[in-house]
């Protein structure tokens, strides 16, 4: 086994976009799922979902089409280091986010965004 793929440790959330975000947190909270960041009226939600989230942006999604699937690893950098030695173009740098995460974004062939993070330590 390759031990580099050991600093993939699991999918953390899915994002997608929503036309009303009003209907779309009482559809996955009516299913089981916590609210557990942002509101009705604003532009983003999270929900839990066992260990994983669900993610909604309001609003309509570009028309090439987007998605991102955020994956957890174990280390952000060396996960960046690993795809730039690739010879892939990252989309962002690394770096800590205010909701407790370090990461980086890098863009599929078909223009998916991936968001390799991890928890910050506290």
């Amino acid at each position: 086994m390759d031990d580099k793929a050991t600093l993939i440790t699991g999918i953390s959330a899915v994002t997608m976009y929503t036309a009303d975000m009003a209907r779309a947190a009482h559809f996955y909270a009516a299913l089981g799922f916590k609210s557990v960041y942002g509101s009705t009226d604003g532009p983003f939600m999270s929900f839990s979902g066992g260990s994983g989230f669900i993610n909604l942006i309001a609003g309509t999604p570009p028309a090439d089409h987007w998605g991102r699937v955020i994956i957890y690893v174990s280390d952000v950098d060396a996960m960046c280091a690993r795809a730039r030695t690739a010879g892939f173009s990252t989309a962002t740098n690394p770096r800590d986010a205010e909701w407790g995460e370090r990461y980086f974004h890098i863009l599929d062939p078909d223009g998916n965004e991936l968001s390799f993070a991890c928890p910050l330590k506290p």
